[in-house]
């Protein structure tokens, strides 16, 4: 009985030990790292994100339509560091009144201004505020200024308005006039059908084709086969 015992355990323990072995060789040859890229690529689709970086809204086609009112609401992110009332105390960050048209990283009653700032130079202008809005860092590399920025071109626009209003106001740029650059296209598509109009009446009105068009024989139906005129025979 004892020995009838011993050789089912022995079984069992072999196969427990078949079955790890097993185990131990499946993951050694099925095992993988996670690919750098996942999936296969698909000509004619481009990855998300991909395509490069989207184009960039010119902020002065948005400055003549920003609201400093919603402006104000967004500059409420810049309150912890700035006060931008007229004689107001630097915190953080300098006081921000008038502070489009002046130049940069100067003034300020002597705020301390990083050097990375100091040496971009030249006045705080709409451009220049929308690109220092947009990334500080990428402006000024080195800057103390730790806000990573705002995302929204509108946003950036509608705090630049506001901005502009407390004790700087200069003149905003014009509005590009509505659907200009569609018009244009228009003008020129009406100008080619215009042309084509033009040598279609000749043809019809004259039997004359427009000037560089090949000439055609009106006798030339008379001819069968080609259709085309035979030379004259000597």
């Amino acid at each position: 009985m004892d020995d009838r015992n011993n050789t089912i355990a022995g079984w069992v323990l072999a196969g427990c030990g078949a079955a790890l072995g097993l185990s131990i060789v499946g993951g050694m040859i099925f095992h993988g790292e996670r690919p750098e890229k996942m999936g296969y690529a698909i000509e004619g689709v481009e990855e998300a994100g991909g395509g490069g970086e989207a184009k960039a809204v010119p902020i002065a086609s948005l400055l003549p339509t920003a609201d400093p009112a919603k402006g104000a609401e967004v500059f409420k992110k810049c309150a912890a560091c700035h006060t931008i009332n007229q004689g107001g105390a630097n915190g953080v960050g300098p006081n921000l009144y008038g502070t489009l048209g002046e130049p940069i990283g100067q003034g300020k009653g002597g705020f301390a201004f990083s050097d990375a700032l100091k040496s971009v130079g030249g006045n705080w202008d709409f451009e220049r505020m929308n690109a220092w809005l947009t990334s500080p860092r990428k402006f000024a590399n080195g800057t103390k200024m730790t806000f990573a920025g705002l995302s929204s071109p509108e946003d950036r626009a509608n705090v630049i308005a506001y901005l502009n209003q407390q004790g700087s106001n200069l003149p905003l740029p014009a509005a590009p006039p509505p659907g200009a650059e569609a018009g244009g296209n228009d003008a020129a598509v009406a100008n080619v059908t215009e042309a084509v109009k033009g040598s279609t009446a000749d043809i019809a009105n004259t039997g004359t084709p427009a000037s560089g068009a090949p000439s055609v024989d009106p006798n030339a139906a008379k001819e069968p086969g080609l259709g085309i005129t035979p030379p004259a025979k000597r």
